[in-house]
């Protein structure tokens, strides 16, 4: 009898054993669900970093009518709505125009809009999309100088910005002083303080400076072949692909010819004076931005490339 009760006991305490461990592991392992764990899961929209140079208006500027440093533009405008429509959400740092480049292959941006023309110099380091505005170049300088040729800038001093496809055409101009500088604001306000007799600017850009600075003038460069502007991509970046889908959509749709119009079709906005500096907003480096002369202190501007 005490046999029996003692095997008795042996199988209870076997049974139990078994329960409690099979309910401990059927607890460990319950989480194989993502949901469940928190692993996955359809997480909120990845964020973009743009990089841009916001001193180069219509295209990017520094807007401080609202009391803020917000960053505007025709550029900043086609890329929340491109990366909307791909379900991206968008963050704009602002930084100088010739450390984009750079900031796309250190990793510190995903693509870059700044009016830039993809040159076969430019190819060789990052990835371009497709052509999404054409435009030309032209010679601004004071009022009367009448400078309307390439040619008639030979023996003068020059300015351009710093990296850009009007860098590389005022060096083939036999004869010009070729003056580099970081941004647009500066290449306005050594212009207007007789530092340099001209700059080649890209018209759109020129147009926008010069109605708020009325002793300055611009002339397009007869001839002059349109440069396009394109976005910029780390090199095997698989953005380029989405991005021309949805530039092509805008084109079909009529989505960037009403950005067109809104940002060339109508006056630009006024920039603060020039040689005055205004942190750019951005998400990343805020860095100072200056801007050419003009009416009470708003947007700032991008470069070209």
């Amino acid at each position: 009898m005490k046999r029996l009760k003692f095997l008795f006991t042996v199988l209870l305490t076997a049974v139990l054993t078994i329960a409690i461990v099979t309910g401990c592991n059927s607890q460990g392992e319950a989480p194989s669900d993502p949901a469940a764990s928190g692993e996955s899961g359809g997480s909120g929209g990845e964020t973009l970093v743009m990089a841009t140079s916001a001193d180069y208006p219509p295209y990017e500027f520094i807007d401080t009518s609202s009391g803020q440093q917000d960053i505007q533009g025709f550029d900043v405008d086609i890329a929340n709505y491109i990366t909307s429509e791909l379900g991206y959400e968008l963050e704009v740092t602002n930084i100088d125009f010739n450390g984009l480049i750079p900031a796309l292959q250190a990793d510190r941006a995903d693509f870059v809009m700044a009016g830039m023309t993809p040159t076969e110099e430019r190819k060789q380091n990052v990835d371009f999309s497709q052509i999404y505005y054409e435009a030309k170049n032209t010679i601004v300088a004071p009022e009367g100088s009448n400078l309307t040729e390439p040619t008639s800038l030979s023996g003068l001093q020059v300015g351009v910005q710093l990296g850009t496809i009007q860098e590389e055409a005022a060096k083939e101009i036999e004869g010009a002083n070729v003056v580099p500088l970081n941004r647009i604001n500066e290449i306005i306000q050594e212009l207007k303080a007789g530092r340099i007799d001209a700059a080649i600017v890209e018209d759109t850009v020129a147009k926008g400076y010069v109605e708020n600075n009325p002793d300055l003038e611009f002339n397009t460069i007869p001839n002059a072949e349109e440069a396009g502007s394109a976005i910029a991509f780390p090199k095997g970046s698989e953005l380029v692909s989405e991005f021309d889908r949805v530039i092509a959509e805008m084109k079909e749709n009529g989505e960037l010819e009403k950005l067109v119009e809104k940002w060339f079709g109508q006056p630009i906005p006024e920039q603060p004076e020039a040689g005055t500096e205004a942190p750019a907003e951005g998400t990343e480096s805020p860095e100072a931005t200056e801007s050419p002369e003009a009416a009470p202190a708003e947007p700032e501007a991008s470069p070209p490339s």
